[in-house]
């Protein structure tokens, strides 16, 4: 049986590197001279922390840091804008949190995108991602068609793995 796995993760070491090259343009941008601002990268919490003066700025960093995902090659919907910025002093801060693996309501979507797509495969869900078995190589690659051409529906980056045939 030909089995692939369908996750979601962004690399750790490229988002950093996103997130460095977005500060050195912040720091070389007119609009951003004499700012007192942060923009940090936490591994092991996996958010990526903002700190600036006003919600101007804030909201042109995050500007900047998503133009620099994109030239890495990551996908922007692995941030979670969700959480509301927040003042702390003089400064206004905000935490975005990076999205890693399948979360239930996403994994559940998946499932019924395979099921009314028709194709003979079956899918699971292990954890955080879904693994996708069939019988023929086309079949998954069809499931893989289907999946890239619904990514706006998901809402999430997703990748696909661990194919075997």
């Amino acid at each position: 049986m030909a089995s692939f796995d369908i996750v979601s993760k962004v690399d750790p070491q490229t988002m950093d590197n996103a997130v460095n090259t977005a500060r050195k343009e912040i720091l070389n941008r007119y609009d951003f001279r004499d700012t007192k601002g942060t923009l940090e990268y936490d591994k092991k919490s996996s958010e990526v922390h903002i700190s600036m003066e006003n919600e101007m700025r804030l909201q042109h960093t995050e500007d900047v840091l998503i133009g620099k995902m994109v030239k890495q090659g990551l996908d922007a919907t692995a941030l979670d804008f969700s959480k509301e910025h927040y003042q702390s002093g003089a400064m206004v801060k905000k935490d975005i949190k990076v999205k890693a693996g399948i979360d239930k309501e996403t994994s559940k979507k998946i499932m019924k995108l395979i099921k009314d797509s028709k194709a003979k495969v079956s899918a699971a869900i292990m954890d955080e991602q879904i693994r996708v078995t069939g019988k023929k190589i086309d079949d998954l690659q069809e499931v893989i068609a289907i999946m890239r051409s619904k990514s706006e529906e998901i809402g999430m980056p997703l990748q696909f793995v661990n194919m075997k045939s």
